[in-house]
């Protein structure tokens, strides 16, 4: 589950994250504190649910829900208010729910299983904690691999290498279709020809002009780039 909440205020953002993550501990949370930040953060990363704060100080949550809407149509948007009489405002605006401040755990609780988060978030959390398998297919074998297993992958010739401890594999799949098939796992990519395991990762450092790169356990020769506008996202990710 992929929530991300927007308020320019740091401590009720920093509460709500706090509630929202004892109700759902596997929730990954990114944090915005202005209209500005909304919209780069939905243009970045693919989100289930999102929390915006009406009064905004560069721009008004009223006037963001059409551009949030068309950028993801799927995500659902709650309102985040410490007035009442937005409430009618948010349904009139189709956002899928409301909540005030200061927030309500029980209230809390009941806006995400009406955007379905409990159950998402138990179907996505599965796959993470018991490994599954997926068919690679590599100069014409079939290799059932374990997902846990693999390290990272990389954009190769029109196709893909896949990284594991035993051996690499090319298939010809885009990076894009690897990202959609492991969507469900501990992956992410961080830049447009490398999408990573996140729970391989070895160490993160500088790199380049105001940058950062990775190596990954087993392959701590190879440096991976990190796009910029990934960085946010990836420290949130990784705790770092």
């Amino acid at each position: 589950m992929r929530i991300a909440i927007v308020d320019d205020e740091r401590p009720a953002r920093s509460e709500l994250k706090y509630q929202i993550l004892e109700l759902i501990p596997e929730a990954e949370i990114t944090e915005g504190d202005s209209g500005a930040a909304a919209l780069q953060i939905a243009g970045e990363e693919k989100f289930d649910l999102f929390f915006l704060d009406i009064n905004l100080g560069d721009i008004n949550g009223t006037v963001l829900i059409n551009a949030l809407a068309n950028m993801q149509p799927e995500m659902k948007i709650v309102f985040v208010t410490a007035y009442s009489e937005y409430a009618v405002k948010a349904f009139e605006l189709g956002v899928a729910d409301y909540i005030m401040k200061p927030y309500d755990k029980k209230r809390l609780e009941k806006v995400l299983e009406k955007c379905g988060s409990f159950e998402e978030d138990r179907e996505k959390a599965a796959p993470v904690r018991n490994p599954k398998r997926i068919a690679i297919n590599s100069n014409g074998r079939t290799i059932f691999e374990d997902v846990d297993r693999i390290i990272y992958i990389e954009t190769y010739n029109r196709g893909c290498l896949i990284h594991t401890p035993g051996e690499d594999y090319f298939e010809g799949r885009s990076i894009g279709e690897y990202e959609k098939r492991l969507e469900n796992f501990r992956f992410f990519r961080i830049h447009k020809s490398y999408l990573i395991n996140l729970d391989q990762v070895r160490e993160v450092f500088p790199w380049g002009n105001n940058s950062f790169a990775l190596k990954m356990n087993g392959y701590e020769k190879n440096i991976l780039p990190i796009g910029r506008e990934k960085t946010k996202v990836l420290r949130q990710l990784l705790g770092w």
